[in-house]
């Protein structure tokens, strides 16, 4: 967003974003100990809407919801253990993948390419912190934890990146005509 000020806009969306990444958050499929998850894909629309700043607030508050136990993270899951235990890495992770995300959108508007790139240079990011965070507290190997968090996603993720990427600028076309964005 343009303005240094929070606008009541910024604030309602970035409610309303940290309000869909609850709804999106739990829903999950267990293919093994990562589910597949629409974290990402909400992550990827906060930050369309919202810029890097405030969409990684949006992220933030869905992240602290899920933290003080409130079931939001994939499979309905929420509290400590959750961030503590083999997935945590990748709820950190998130984390950054909003901010550079955000940051490539905010660089590159008119670019999809960039933004794609974007998007892949913060989920790869956030499977650095994830990967890492499951080989500490599984004691795996990095080759078993790759096979078991990485290879089967990447795939799945490309998809929700050029999902989240067409929605996303179509809806920011939208915006920026009705002079919100």
């Amino acid at each position: 967003m343009k303005n240094k000020k929070l606008t009541t806009y910024q604030m309602t969306v970035c409610a309303l974003m940290a309000a869909v990444t609850c709804v999106l958050g739990p829903i999950s499929i267990p293919i093994g100990p990562i589910p597949i998850s629409l974290t990402m894909v909400a992550i990827f629309m906060a930050v369309f809407l919202l810029g890097p700043v405030y969409g990684s607030i949006s992220y933030v508050i869905y992240f602290l919801l899920g933290l003080v136990g409130l079931p939001v993270f994939s499979g309905g899951a929420g509290g400590l253990g959750k961030v503590v235990g083999p997935t945590g890495g990748y709820l950190i992770g998130f984390l950054f993948l909003a901010i550079i995300t955000g940051i490539f959108i905010q660089k590159f508007p008119d670019k999809w390419y960039m933004i794609l790139l974007g998007m892949i240079i913060g989920d790869a990011v956030n499977y650095i912190f994830g990967t890492a965070w499951f080989v500490i507290s599984t004691g795996n190997t990095l080759q078993r934890a790759l096979e078991l968090c990485v290879y089967p996603f990447i795939l799945i993720d490309l998809i929700k990146m050029i999902v989240s990427l067409v929605l996303g600028l179509a809806i920011r076309k939208r915006l920026t005509k009705a002079g919100l964005a």
